[in-house]
């Protein structure tokens, strides 16, 4: 019931009495949050016995310029507190035909809300953050990991000193121990938030370390652990997150920090050629 409360408390804006059928919808809400982000207006009017109006003027009640509006909020909000078995009872209702495509669109519109939303002034201190950092931490943990480990594979290519937290048998948090004013940490992590790379980020600004948070949304509990963040779409068709956003968000700051520094990395990149060569790391075209 707290934690339904707690809902309730960050969804309201503005914190007024509600009407007695006003009420009955925030109740409605508390107890079935996993079913009210995907209903219209007219659909949790029905559910909770009010009128589709009622509904509008409870989203005006609760500060918002309507109701999707207040319903993208919630679905923010909801996203950070389903289990997984919530999770997978969204996911079987697809009909398995549509699956396919459902998934695909669903990354789709992920990157072009990601567009829309995303500050180019944000973007651009995030990438001079980067490229002016004596050393760079990096850390993502659980389904955040493999973007932790794609970001630290190119953009140590980029930069001298970077390092892949939370990978070792050692603690993430005693890896960022010794970060100092000269360094920065990227945190990675999206619904269900990891406490452990929360933890991290909150280290590493004590340490006086720059911190750039990448997650989903302005409701993301990194928002108040980072200097700059960065928040890319991740609403997921079901129980697998939907990491496509995230994933061209950190090209485009890999790309973004390794043009800034073009003619070194030419000549890194020249080295390293020769070094794959003489090894055979790749196979060459037409050969087994």
């Amino acid at each position: 019931m707290q934690d339904s409360q707690e809902l309730l408390s960050r969804l309201n804006r503005r914190g007024e009495p509600l009407s007695k059928g006003q009420k009955r919808i925030a109740d409605y809400i508390s107890r079935h949050y996993d079913k009210a982000v995907s209903m219209t207006a007219g659909m949790l009017g029905r559910a909770c016995d009010v009128s589709e109006s009622t509904v509008v003027r409870f989203a005006y009640a609760m500060g918002y310029e309507g109701y999707p509006e207040m319903q993208q909020t919630l679905r923010s909000l909801v996203r950070q507190r389903l289990t997984a078995e919530q999770r997978f009872a969204i996911a079987s209702e697809i009909d398995p035909d549509d699956l396919m495509t459902t998934v695909l669109r669903n990354d789709m519109q992920n990157i072009r809300k990601t567009v829309d939303g995303l500050s180019q002034e944000a973007f651009e201190q995030a990438v001079s953050a980067i490229t002016s950092a004596k050393r760079i931490y990096i850390t993502g943990l659980r389904s955040a990991a493999p973007l932790a480990q794609f970001m630290y594979h190119y953009l140590h290519q980029v930069c001298d000193d970077v390092v892949l937290v939370g990978q070792n048998t050692v603690d993430a948090c005693e890896e960022v121990e010794r970060i100092t004013g000269d360094d920065l940490l990227i945190g990675i992590s999206f619904p269900r938030y990891s406490r452990r790379t929360l933890e991290c980020m909150r280290l590493a600004r004590e340490g006086g370390a720059t911190v750039i948070g990448l997650t989903d949304s302005e409701m993301s509990p990194l928002q108040d652990a980072s200097h700059i963040c960065l928040c890319a779409a991740t609403d997921m068709a079901g129980f697998v997150d939907s990491l496509a956003a995230p994933l061209s968000l950190i090209n485009a700051l890999v790309l973004a920090a390794g043009l800034s520094r073009r003619d070194a990395l030419r000549e890194h990149f020249k080295r390293l050629e020769g070094i794959w060569d003489a090894h055979s790391v790749y196979t060459e075209q037409g050969k087994e």
